[in-house]
């Protein structure tokens, strides 16, 4: 290969839109490609690395990612980071995400967001947001972490902490959590919300206002 240099390593190429089909991990069975404007990189033995910067995007198994900046580590390229304006989608169960910085393990397939972050839940229509977020895609287990938000309908629900389990529509808040319902507020130290029949349940603390 002539963008490869002595000792296990890329070279920089620049200036042409590169497109590359990596392998078929036999770890997980994946088809792995990415592309990008320019690449730089090696694959000495402890170091695995490869950055990809301009227009960068990798796919992996149902998950499409797209950022400024997009580095893959360790091996069979287990570990993807990706940085400035990160934009990604699970294709099979239609959601999306957007932040400034991810990772994501593809051996556990868990993606961690940090920065201004958003997860939208299309199939189910929710859109959550928050500081920190941990998606993993095998137990459809999504945890919020600060200045969480949630979006539903006429529901809007906010607190510090927030655990969203998408197979049951469930959302756990804690952390000064608050749900409004149409023109109702509710205020508790726990709050459950049912996302499916919108039902609300709380515990310690509990106030409110129905408007009829």
């Amino acid at each position: 290969m002539n963008g490869t240099a002595p000792g296990g390593c890329f070279r920089s190429l620049s200036g042409i839109f590169l497109f590359f089909m990596l392998s078929r991990c036999p770890l997980w069975g994946d088809v792995f490609t990415f592309k990008a404007d320019r690449m730089t990189g090696g694959r000495a033995s402890g170091r695995e690395i490869t950055v990809l910067a301009g227009n960068a995007e990798v796919r992996s198994d149902n998950i499409l990612l797209r950022a400024d900046r997009i580095e893959l580590q360790g091996q069979d390229n287990q570990f993807i980071d990706c940085v400035g304006n990160v934009w990604g989608m699970e294709e099979e169960k239609d959601i999306l995400f957007q932040t400034d910085r991810m990772r994501y393990d593809r051996k556990l397939k868990i993606a961690r967001l940090e920065g201004n972050s958003s997860l939208e839940d299309r199939k189910n229509e929710i859109v959550a947001k928050g500081r920190f977020i941990e998606y993993d895609d095998e137990a459809e287990i999504t945890v919020l972490q600060i200045s969480v938000r949630l979006f539903k309908d006429n529901l809007v629900c906010r607190s510090e902490y927030a655990v969203y389990r998408r197979t049951e529509k469930l959302l756990d808040l804690s952390g000064f959590p608050v749900v409004f319902k149409k023109n109702d507020e509710f205020r508790a130290d726990r709050i459950r919300v049912d996302l499916d029949t919108d039902d609300v349940i709380m515990e310690g603390s509990v106030s409110g206002s129905i408007k009829d």
